[in-house]
Parts: C-alpha cells; structure tokens; sequence
C-alpha cells in the first residue's frame, strides 16, 4: 500500500482525499466538487487507479473572473495497492465527494504441518509382523537388487 500512500502525498494541494483501511478493503474518499456521477469516470485496470472528472462552472451573467484557481478537470492516476481485488472495485460519488472501495484479496489461513518421527525397520517390523520384510525393505542395496546383466 505504501505506493498508493506516496502516489497520494504527490497529488496537487488543490486534492482533498483520505485513505482508509480495514482488514477487507481499502477505501480511498476524493472531494470532487462540482461533479456528478455524469461527469466522471473511474477505471481500475492494470495495477493502476485512473480518476478523471470534469466540473461544471457557472459564470453569473454580471461577473467576469478576476481570477480563475479552480480548474475544471480533476485527473488522478496512482498503484492499485497489491492485495487489492481490481475486479471487485466499486466506487459512488454524492454531494462532491468520490468513495472507492477496493475489496482486499482472502487472506490464506496459515496452515500448521505435524511433524512426526521417521519410521524405522523395527518400528515397520511391529507394524506388519512380519520381520523378513522390515528386514528386507531397510536393508538391500543397489547392488543387491541389480541383476546379472546389470552387473
């Protein structure tokens, strides 16, 4: 997550989000005033989070900007944090503020593995009772099992 975090911290001073967490998603919140859900498209594809929305301004007839700070496009471009699911991303805007949920990867349980002792030929001996072939089994060699034309 710490590429989403930086690529974050970079946006322009004029970007207002917060960058959530919880242990089934992460959830980036995005002022976007002025625009509706018309007026934006989110694309999650390819590691990366593509945000682009346009503004819409209205002049009263009587004024003429002096200045003019606000910019009428908003584009934001940053990683997909890895455990991420792309696929499963889903994203609302009411009232000037964008909400994308990014639903985090199942974790995998950890699995804990027995260990046990190695058998050895007595051990297999009690096991079939039979002693010729616990014998048997621990004891021949290469050479032994090898046939005459193999020799």
């Amino acid at each position: 997550m710490s590429a989403l975090r930086d690529a974050l911290r970079d946006l322009s001073d004029a970007a207002f989000f917060d960058l959530l967490e919880s242990d089934e998603a992460y959830l980036l919140v995005l002022d976007v005033p002025g625009v509706s859900p018309e007026t934006i498209d989110v694309a999650v594809d390819g590691g990366r989070i593509r945000i682009e929305a346009r503004r819409k301004k209205s002049l009263p007839g009587q004024f003429k900007y002096i200045e003019e700070n606000r910019s009428l496009f908003v584009d934001v471009d940053v990683p997909v944090p890895k455990d991420a699911v792309e696929a499963e991303a889903a994203a609302t805007v009411d009232r000037g503020v964008l909400e994308l949920r990014l639903p985090k990867q199942a974790g995998t349980e950890e699995t804990t593995i027995d260990v046990v002792e190695q058998k050895r030929a007595e051990d297999r001996h009690d096991e079939t009772g039979d002693p010729e072939t616990a014998a048997s089994t621990d004891e021949t060699t290469p050479e032994e099992t090898a046939t005459d034309e193999e020799r």
